[in-house]
């Protein structure tokens, strides 16, 4: 019997791995400004200011140690021989039983310099290695798949664009999108001096405003004022003024002592009214850079001059073309292509520069400083004596469970001030590297792609929490027409929708007073 040898067929093993995406030097650009707005954030800011108010201890290595002394000796403030000085010339502003506004004139001060520290870089004194490696360490980071540890100091140096200044006075390093602009400018002059603005030439361009770009972005702004954050402080200071806001006020319980900090600083913050922008001025802003609008009896006869009527369209169309190009990316069988988000990229970017004038230099840095400042004092733990919290839900910074507790006693919007600290957090960072960025000039898909890929966590950051406050879903096929226009609608008309969905299903009792939120989702000190 003849016997038969089976040979068994060799087992090969076969994996797909991801293309190599070439790296563009706008990659330093874009860390650069993730680690400004990450050094921007609440806890950075509470850390700073509590060394500052509550003499805290902050690490003698700390960045910012410096400046919280200079902030906490107070000298340049008040002045040798002033009567706020003791004979050592020690502040004892803290001590006074009668301050007047001085700690809140402090508090206000401090804020100012850890914006001003933080919300830029000098672009000729960048250790590109450290940036890296703080921002390589973010989890967040795992999932862009972008090789960080190729952006090194030399792709910084050749991404920036070096301008001749007048008189062969040498020349300062500025960001490629400034150097278009100068391009335009090439008849006016630049100061040669490094020095701040006060001391700068009547006419010609601020240097300083070139090689120390500030990275703000004011729809951090926006979306915190519609999560109800500036509404919850002005019922604050409404009850604080002994201001009934309604037949049953929500705040008949706020009593807070003369003894407490927290008393003296409302004091300081009511007294600084005239100084600060009013919800007009800010509204005005908003439509003037992104076309988003506010609605409310507070901003009457609304009428602006100049509209970004495209951006929020799009502004969601990049989004939603980023959508599908992670679906592409994420096939190994597929070399997703990046050019659609490019010119999706350019498109935005254009609209954004068109409103880059009049106060957009001034006033994003302004309604940061004041809402920052807003933040810590709802922070602080004597507002947990009137404002019942939920104390399990576990919220990222301490001001947030104080405005839900507020929004849920006045009966305005159930969404969490969670989602909207989000869509300022993430929104800013995204069009930050937009704004920046010389895309008039790009032409590559790596650029496009490498964006997409970047920015991934922002990108569907900003998609989950923009469903969680309007409900509408920027990542979905658009397959009709009314599906495409109810996308690009303004954020406050979803916002006044789903506000009188929430209406219809209170109780009766509580209809009335959530109706009258429903006209009017802005308070008015």
């Amino acid at each position: 019997m003849a016997i038969f040898k089976v040979n068994h067929p060799r087992v090969a093993s076969i994996s797909l791995t991801r293309t190599n995406h070439p790296i563009t030097a706008d990659l330093a650009l874009w860390v650069v400004i993730r680690n400004s707005c990450t050094q921007l954030r609440f806890s950075a800011y509470k850390d700073f200011i509590d060394n500052v108010m509550c003499l805290g201890s902050m690490k003698p290595d700390d960045p910012l140690a410096p400046r919280a002394r200079e902030v906490q000796d107070f000298a340049d403030y008040v002045g040798p021989g002033s009567p706020h000085l003791d004979a050592d010339n020690d502040p004892i502003v803290a001590l006074l039983p009668m301050s007047g506004t001085d700690r809140y004139a402090l508090l206000r001060a401090a804020t100012e310099v850890f914006v001003m520290a933080n919300c830029g870089v000098v672009l000729d004194n960048v250790d590109i290695a450290k940036i890296v490696d703080k921002v390589s360490k973010d989890p967040e980071m795992a999932s862009t798949n972008v090789d960080l540890q190729q952006i090194s100091q030399t792709l910084w140096q050749q991404y920036q664009r070096k301008f001749q200044l007048p008189d062969n006075k040498g020349t300062t390093d500025m960001l490629p999108y400034y150097g278009l602009i100068m391009d335009k400018l090439s008849d006016v002059r630049i100061d040669d001096q490094h020095t701040r603005a006060l001391t700068s030439s009547c006419s010609n361009i601020l240097r300083a405003k070139l090689a120390r770009p500030c990275f703000l972005e004011l729809i951090w702004s926006y979306w915190h004022e519609e999560g109800m954050l500036v509404q919850a402080v002005n019922a604050i200071l409404l009850r604080f003024q002994n201001v009934r806001s309604s037949d049953r006020d929500p705040l008949a319980n706020m009593e807070i002592a003369p003894l407490r900090p927290l008393n003296n600083l409302l004091w300081g913050l009511i007294q600084d009214e005239q100084n600060r922008l009013t919800v007009n001025r800010r509204a005005y802003e908003y439509n003037h850079q992104y076309g988003l609008s506010l609605v409310g009896k507070a901003v009457p006869n609304f009428r602006p001059a100049d509209v970004r009527s495209k951006f929020i369209e799009a502004f969601h169309n990049l989004l939603y073309l980023c959508s599908v190009f992670y679906k592409e990316d994420d096939d190994t069988t597929v070399v997703a292509d990046g050019f659609r988000v490019l010119n999706a990229i350019k498109e935005v970017h254009m609209i954004l520069t068109e409103g880059s004038h009049n106060q957009y230099g001034d006033l994003p840095s302004a309604a940061r400083q004041e809402m920052l400042i807003q933040q810590w004092i709802l922070a602080r733990p004597e507002m947990r004596e009137f404002l019942p919290t939920r104390v399990m839900v576990a919220y990222e910074e301490p001001w947030m469970d104080r405005v839900d507790a507020m929004k849920k006693i006045q009966g305005w919007t159930a969404t969490s001030v969670y989602h909207f600290r989000d869509l300022g957090f993430f929104g800013e960072q995204l069009l930050l590297s937009i704004r920046y960025g010389a895309w008039s000039q790009a032409f590559a898909s790596d650029q496009g792609g490498n964006w997409a890929r970047f920015w991934r966590t922002q990108v569907q950051g900003y998609i989950h929490g923009y469903r969680a406050v309007t409900g509408v879903d920027l990542a979905a096929d658009q397959t009709m027409a009314e599906d495409a226009k109810l996308r690009d609608l303004p954020p406050s008309v979803h916002l006044q929708r789903r506000l009188a969905q929430q209406v219809n299903k209170a109780l009766p009792e509580y209809a009335p007073r959530m109706l009258g939120a429903a006209r009017s989702n802005v308070t008015k000190t």
